[in-house]
């Protein structure tokens, strides 16, 4: 396995202290502790060459466990085995085979052009002028910024460093790989660029990939199977497709009307989610679908109507209020 996580677990102590001189001096002899447990006791197991979804919502604890298996923190208990290593034994062999990116963090020196940067990269790793050069050649073709190379960061786009960032974490060619929103705050296209340079990238060096996103585009345009934590606890482990049909039996109908209908008629056929002026929204149970919809088209002013499943952050919104593995 490239990673193997077993019941992982990271606790932080803090204290509170409220506003006023009293009660910092008060603090001085006397502070409250308390505890997050930012990480549950997770397990789980990623292959060579998988791409891996790490999904939940805000302080879910994705980005705690990223830096546990990266090396950055340290665990409070339970273990974990990338490639082999523990990562907060960060041995040098380690170190040269993994690579983090964080969305929100810059490795490289804002005030020089990347190309600067990126040297200084190859430096501490070590490597070989000429497979540094075809490395470098490759990524930046890929990623389509070669231009830019000699341009000052500061002055590139949030997309172009974006994607800067990436040759960077790449250019030592790392068998893992941690993403943690390495498109937050892109445009579409930058984001769609990175995608395919990711899922080629997978393709040709069969690294494995741990990603986490907000972007449920990202997610699904590269990853089959997900993780979701929600509270530091693992909820799912699975397919990606199973989330959705955790609500297959629901099918969302979205009515075009030419005359105005009571929302107390509409609820008559199923439970209304929207309803604005000529147009309003219904779930129905998938078993009702086909009667559902010949009532509607008789006695309702329907003009145009489309039949969907729930999207699939639905599924995950339902997966964060669970407390177990689902299997």
């Amino acid at each position: 396995m490239s990673i193997l996580v077993q019941h992982l677990t990271k606790h932080y102590e803090y204290y509170e202290k409220e506003v006023g001189l009293r009660h910092s001096l008060k603090n001085l002899f006397h502070r409250h502790k308390l505890i997050k447990e930012a990480v549950k006791g997770i397990s789980f197991e990623i292959a060579p060459g998988e791409i891996v979804g790490f999904l939940g919502p805000n302080g879910a604890g994705k980005t705690t466990a990223l830096k546990m298996l990266s090396g950055i923190l340290h665990p409070t208990a339970g273990d974990a085995s990338v490639l082999g290593f523990r990562p907060w034994e960060r041995k040098k062999a380690f170190k040269r085979q993994i690579s983090i990116v964080m969305g929100q963090k810059n490795q490289l020196w804002w005030d020089l052009p990347a190309n600067e940067s990126l040297y200084l990269n190859k430096c501490i790793y070590e490597l070989d002028d000429r497979a540094y050069a075809d490395t470098l050649d490759e990524l930046v073709t890929l990623l389509d910024v070669k231009e830019q190379l000699k341009v000052q960061l500061r002055r590139l786009s949030l997309g172009e460093r974006m994607k800067m960032e990436l040759v960077a974490a790449l250019i030592h060619q790392p068998k893992v790989i941690l993403l943690d929103e390495p498109t937050i705050g892109l445009d579409v296209l930058s984001q769609q660029s990175i995608r395919h340079f990711l899922k080629q990238y997978n393709r040709e060096k069969q690294a494995t990939i741990l990603l986490t996103s907000h972007y449920m585009q990202d997610i699904q345009a590269l990853c089959d199977r997900t993780l979701v934590i929600n509270h530091g606890s693992l909820v799912y482990d699975g397919p990606l497709t199973h989330i959705r049909h955790a609500d297959r039996h629901i099918k969302r109908i979205t009515l075009q009307l030419y005359d105005a209908v009571e929302s107390h008629v509409l609820e008559q056929f199923g439970r209304l989610t929207v309803h604005k002026g000529l147009q309003a929204t219904l779930e129905v149970p998938g078993d009702e679908l086909k009667r559902v919809s010949l009532l509607l088209l008789e006695q309702l002013p329907v003009v145009d109507f489309t039949v969907e499943e729930p999207p699939i952050e639905d599924g995950i919104a339902e997966l964060f209020k669970r407390v177990a593995v689902v299997r």
